[in-house]
């Protein structure tokens, strides 16, 4: 009897093809979410290898087209190489698509050389993919744009809405979500001069004001700086207090959380902030960059660095130092709990993805289904070129 219900639960789900560029932790958690309310359909890939790129193309369109006819639906997470052809068949096919957007693909940082939109390649296939797509859903409003006065004295204009001024595509904003009982502060001793960041490779060192973090780190030999996410490199080996604790699990990322008192998020651009709110739920007290969204995931709970600039990181930090710890800890909990736990993203991420009424119109006209025919073999000839 059981197994008869089970069975016919899952026939009333609606069948979803998700595409991912890499199985990170966040859509680990994405994957546990859309289980409960759909018969996920997906194909683990690793999109970051360019020279895998014409390779992960062929078996995807093959994955696709054999799936597509019993897909109800695909979402995408990242606009990307992956998404070009999902966004294109779905289109023709008539099946909704649901791009996720981040960050990178969002924008074309070139003070910082960051960005997927700064491609050429990249620029169209994202264009190109968030066009066919029946909507867009950025995990934050800055995304779509935004005004950064943080990086440098002048004003920064970003967000995909600047970049690629065409697109007409819906959008819906909706935040990550945590799994709130995954971050349960462990009862260990707390150094109360202690400071810890994530990182998760070396060329974020400017864009996640790891320099900042250095230079700062000097003036405060009696603080203790953790860096996770990379092994020890040549220019920290001259800082004392400055320790890197290599790549965590979530379980040990969750005890040095527990042990340190406060978190750095120091980022020229953070599309979310993910980590910072597994930090906060540990009660680590945040310090955050005055850039997208980050002032509103801390709100009264944190401090804010205004500007990219090590002498006032020092004094917000002197600051900081002398707040009233205790009450700070239970705000930065509290307030994830209250604005992004993963039950709220569940419910509205369900909600849009079972709308139908903003679904594109099937494409009756041949000539319209061979021209995207044409722009994928457009793109293909470019892939092929670079």
């Amino acid at each position: 009897m059981t197994f008869f219900l089970t069975n016919f639960a899952n026939m009333k789900k609606r069948n979803l093809i998700f595409i991912y560029p890499h199985l990170h932790s966040f859509i680990q958690t994405e994957i546990k979410l859309l289980r409960t309310e759909f018969n996920l359909i997906y194909l683990s890939q690793n999109w970051y290898s360019k020279i895998l790129v014409p390779i992960n193309l062929i078996i995807q369109f093959i994955f696709i087209l054999k799936n597509i006819k019993k897909a109800d639906l695909i979402l995408i997470s990242f606009g990307g190489y992956w998404s070009f052809l999902p966004s294109l068949i779905g289109k023709i096919f008539n099946k909704k698509v649901a791009i996720i957007v981040h960050g990178t693909d969002c924008i074309a940082f070139h003070e910082i050389k960051y960005g997927n939109l700064r491609s050429i390649i990249l620029r169209y296939v994202i264009r190109k993919s968030f066009q066919w797509a029946n909507i867009i859903l950025p995990v934050s409003k800055s995304l779509t744009f935004t005004e950064n006065n943080y990086y440098s004295n002048s004003t920064i204009k970003l967000g995909y809405l600047y970049h690629l001024n065409e697109i007409t595509t819906p959008y819906k904003v909706i935040h990550n979500g945590l799994i709130i009982e995954n971050w349960e502060r462990e009862n260990i001793i707390r150094d109360k001069k202690s400071f810890i960041t994530v990182i998760s490779s070396h060329n974020q060192f400017v864009r996640k004001g790891i320099d900042l973090i250095l230079n700062v780190a000097k003036k405060l030999p009696d603080c203790k700086f953790y860096i996770a996410g990379i092994n020890n490199v040549e220019y920290t080996k001259c800082n004392g207090n400055i320790i890197h604790l290599g790549r965590l699990t979530p379980d040990e990322l969750k005890k040095w959380y527990s042990k340190t008192q406060f978190y750095l998020q120091l980022s020229v651009f953070e599309g979310f902030g993910v980590a910072l709110c597994e930090a906060m739920l540990c009660n680590c007290i945040p310090i955050v960059s005055n850039v997208n969204f980050l002032p509103s995931i801390i709100g009264k709970s944190g401090f804010i660095l205004d500007k990219r600039n090590s002498d006032k990181l020092y004094n917000l930090i002197k600051t900081a130092l002398k707040s009233d710890i205790s009450i700070l800890e239970s705000k930065a909990r509290e307030r994830i709990i209250k604005y992004f736990p993963i039950s709220k993203r569940k419910k509205i991420l369900t909600e849009v993805l079972n709308d139908n009424s903003k679904n594109n119109h099937p494409i009756k006209d041949k000539s319209k289904a061979n021209k995207l025919m044409k722009s994928l073999n457009l793109f293909q000839q470019n892939e092929a070129q670079t």
